[in-house]
């Protein structure tokens, strides 16, 4: 009698089989968050409004400010700080964006729809912040470098010195003024995650980013040196700063490293909420 025999490769446990499918989901939700994305008005304006800001301010910056600029402040300005001026706009079309892509599901009742096929909330909510995290990096990296170079090409010649993209610190500030852009979006997708409501998160956002300078601003001068360097803005900043640093300053990516955990916070408390409240 010939013994039978079975081969192990035709075999698959259950646990992973539910490996596979669970792989296989989440891809699939990756790619419908992604198409979401893509299909909301919202995204294209923020977008434009970013590289419009970026490189319009980098053009201003490098055509008009920077020949204007007196010996004795040529010494202490940061060239990637002033290239990179139109940040101040991009980050809010940025944050608000971030905001966005999770409020506005909320806002018109399609998160009931998006959450009863797919009930796996946290799983929705990973998969579009990591939609939203990998288009805010690549068209936020995008529109730093290209104001960059457009600010070198404006920049009459003979003007600046410490430009080249091989000067201490240069690509790394030019760079990281995409990382800033990105985890400010991110924080304004957290707090839309835990808020669900776009005006509140919006104000939150705009709040945390611009009302700690102010407040500042009343607080002692031993207090400015000892908090200032851990608020948002100031910690954010630090890592599209080549050169020219304040003394109390944190190092670009100690800076940075605080910054991202306003983000992380506010991601955390999105995901931990999501299973407590109702749609």
């Amino acid at each position: 009698m010939t013994p039978t025999t079975t081969s192990p490769a035709t075999t698959a446990s259950p646990a992973s089989r539910a490996t596979g499918r669970r792989g296989g989901d989440f891809t699939n939700v990756l790619r419908a968050e992604l198409a979401k994305l893509a299909s909301i008005q919202s995204t294209y304006w923020a977008l434009l409004v970013a590289f419009a800001g970026n490189i319009g301010f980098a053009v201003l910056a490098a055509a008009l400010l920077a020949p204007r600029l007196k010996p004795a402040d040529l010494a202490h300005v940061d060239v990637v700080q002033l290239a990179l001026a139109g940040l101040h706009l991009s980050q809010v079309a940025f944050g608000v964006l971030g905001a966005l892509a999770i409020t506005g599901e909320y806002g018109s009742g399609m998160i009931r729809t998006t959450f009863a096929a797919l009930p796996r909330r946290r799983t929705v909510l990973a998969a579009k912040g990591l939609a939203f995290a990998g288009t805010a990096l690549v068209t936020s990296t995008v529109s730093t470098v290209a104001a960059y170079l457009a600010f070198l090409a404006a920049l009459p010649a003979h003007t600046l010195t410490g430009t080249a993209l091989s000067d201490p610190g240069v690509t790394r500030a030019m760079l990281g003024g995409g990382l800033y852009l990105t985890v400010y979006g991110l924080l304004g997708f957290g707090l839309g995650a835990l808020l669900r409501s776009s005006a509140a998160a919006i104000a939150t956002l705009l709040g945390v980013l611009f009302v700690p300078p102010l407040l500042l601003d009343l607080l002692p001068g031993s207090w400015k040196t000892t908090v200032g360097p851990y608020i948002p803005m100031q910690s954010g900043s630090q890592i599209f700063v080549a050169a020219h640093r304040e003394a109390a300053s944190l190092a670009p990516w100690t800076g940075f490293g605080v910054f991202s955990l306003y983000a992380a916070a506010a991601l955390l408390a999105g995901f931990l909420m999501i299973n407590r409240r109702d749609a």
